[in-house]
């Protein structure tokens, strides 16, 4: 089994005490996001665990609890744009992301550290050009810290539609996409990085892009794990490559407050949510 902790909120950024006693005491309780009712415990203790993938934005809290991943087949999945507050309010400051990046590499290993630059969305104040800059940028000061970086594009969701219009953005066409992607695949080759996409329908690949397997059953096995898992999971889009999992978190509790993110439905409900959360509950909420 693979844990994902998680896709649905920054455990790391905001979670981080309550991941470590759940592994500690070696269980978790899964709750069905659509139905509150379904509750699911999940085995955590390392000879239970093939693998635990982390999800973050900021995951600098989490460092000083290295010590409690390390039984675990483990690795980050860092998303690292190079956005204004208006599109990502929560973060701190950049360069500290960029530090903190350097510092999960050098206790993890640049295997385990995978870059997202994603989601790709385009305004006047984020034209295509501006992503291929900063790409650039931030694959030179991260040389040697990762061996890939996961690229993705902006898709159109209806609880972030008003959000992401009101910053005058929109979600790249499908020749935008095919424009852009040759350049973002001469970006990663100039640092030594592998590119892929995360679970987009349009096919990349004459671009050096591949599919990404953002859970990614090789990896774990490279790293150490057990897992033999090689379908993808039928619970994830058709165009996701990663490998099936239970993840261990909860939507509409990710302070970070991010204007594309489809986690979450607006600012009262993560306040409201991020009040029931107990450090020593079993559910990452309630």
């Amino acid at each position: 089994m693979i844990v994902s902790a998680s896709r649905r909120t920054d455990i790391p950024a905001f979670y981080g005490r309550w991941l470590v006693n759940r592994l500690r005491e070696g269980f978790a309780v899964a709750v069905n996001p659509m139905n509150p009712s379904q509750r699911r415990r999940v085995p955590l203790l390392p000879h239970e665990v093939d693998g635990l993938v982390l999800w973050s934005k900021n995951p600098r809290p989490l460092l000083g609890a290295l010590d409690a991943l390390r039984p675990y087949a483990c690795y980050l999945q860092f998303t690292l744009n190079a956005y204004g507050a208006e599109v990502e309010p929560g973060l701190p400051p950049l360069q500290e992301r960029v530090d903190t990046l350097l510092r999960w590499a050098d206790a993890l290993g640049p295997d385990r550290v995978i870059w997202r630059y994603d989601p790709i969305l385009l305004s006047d104040a984020y034209p295509a050009g501006f992503h291929l800059d900063r790409m650039e940028k931030l694959a030179a000061a991260l040389r040697g810290a990762t061996r890939q970086v996961t690229v993705s594009f902006l898709d159109d969701y209806a609880k972030t539609r008003r959000r992401v219009a009101a910053l005058g953005a929109r979600c790249p066409s499908n020749q935008e996409m095919l424009e852009m992607a040759p350049h973002l695949a001469a970006v990663a080759r100039a640092h030594g990085l592998r590119i892929a996409a995360c679970a987009e329908p349009l096919d990349l690949s004459a671009h050096g892009i591949v599919q990404a397997r953002c859970v990614d059953a090789a990896l774990i096995a490279f790293i150490g794990g057990k897992t033999s898992l090689t379908k993808p999971d039928p619970n994830q889009r058709p165009a996701c490559g990663c490998a099936p999992s239970v993840d261990i978190g909860a939507y509409n509790c990710c302070a970070h407050r991010c204007a594309y993110c489809y986690a979450n439905a607006g600012g009262a409900a993560v306040e409201r949510n991020m009040g029931r959360h107990d450090p020593q509950g079993e559910a990452l909420l309630g």
